[in-house]
């Protein structure tokens, strides 16, 4: 299942996050992902692992123009030099003359956004990115971005999950023709939320599928793209396993009524670290 970006790229549904995966853990994590029918692999530069994960879609039996790969510019590019030098230190590590989809990682100052997204918009010109787009970006990120964008924004990867559902931004995303990613849909350290919410259990035994499934499911038919990271065989195979039943609107009503307005990681308006600070 694919979804149609604003530039006719099609993004996969669902993808494999990689963050605090490590070494030979997300190595073998993308080989398994990949073998069993994964075509997205989400990265980033400050995760430390883009040369396991470009070691592993070239050590699969998956074509590479088969996989659907990301990666993210960290906040310590501040000029268009930086970023175009990131650019290609990220397509060097994950052994690749390409990539799908870029992002800028957090949002910084408006100039500085800018100008990492003028070295994004040369490396589309150069055949370097086919996609480009932000992450943890609040709109009034994207509305100064896209103001002065050639090339508008494709997605917005966003912390989503039961308890922080953007419902609201993803309104907006919509309105621009952007698609909201959602990292951590099982709220990352605080997975035990997910897995003990009563809602998500009796939902899912009407399916025969676990809290996780349901919310994987969730997300899917709101449009939105989940990232749900693991390094474990099983699990990797049971988050693929959603495409094979449809929730109820009651079931999506019930699940909407769980949201909190609630944080894991940082509020993108009050991250400062690795920008330049006057």
């Amino acid at each position: 299942m694919n979804i149609t970006l604003n530039n006719n790229e099609e993004i996969p549904a669902l993808g494999l996050g990689t963050w605090r995966a490590r070494q030979d853990d997300v190595y073998k994590a993308v080989l398994k992902a990949l073998d069993v029918g994964y075509r997205h692999v989400d990265t980033a530069v400050v995760y430390g692992n883009e040369e396991e994960v470009g070691r592993g879609i070239s050590d699969s039996s998956v074509a590479r123009d088969e996989v659907f790969l990301t990666t993210k510019l960290w906040n310590t590019m501040h000029t268009k030099e930086d970023a175009a030098g990131q650019i290609d230190e990220c397509l060097a590590r994950l052994r690749t003359d390409y990539l799908d989809l870029v992002l800028i990682h957090w949002p910084g100052s408006y100039e500085r956004n800018a100008a990492v997204w003028s070295a994004m918009e040369a490396a589309v010109d150069a055949g370097k990115i086919k996609s480009i787009g932000v992450s943890n970006f609040n709109i009034h990120h994207i509305h100064a971005l896209a103001e002065n964008a050639r090339i508008q924004p494709a997605v917005n990867q966003m912390e989503c999950h039961i308890s922080l559902q953007n419902t609201r931004l993803q309104e907006y995303l919509d309105s621009k023709g952007m698609v909201l990613e959602a990292y951590a849909p099982f709220k990352s350290d605080r997975i035990k939320d997910v897995l003990d919410n009563r809602t998500l259990k009796e939902i899912g035994s009407a399916y025969g599928k676990t809290p996780t499934q349901i919310v994987l499911r969730w997300l899917l038919q709101r449009g939105v793209v989940p990232l749900p990271k693991s390094v474990t065989p099983s699990r990797i195979e049971e988050n693929l396993q959603v495409f094979d039943f449809a929730l109820t609107d009651d079931d999506m009503l019930a699940i909407r009524k769980l949201n909190k307005g609630e944080r894991t990681f940082p509020e993108p308006d009050n991250v400062d670290f690795g920008f330049v600070h006057l």
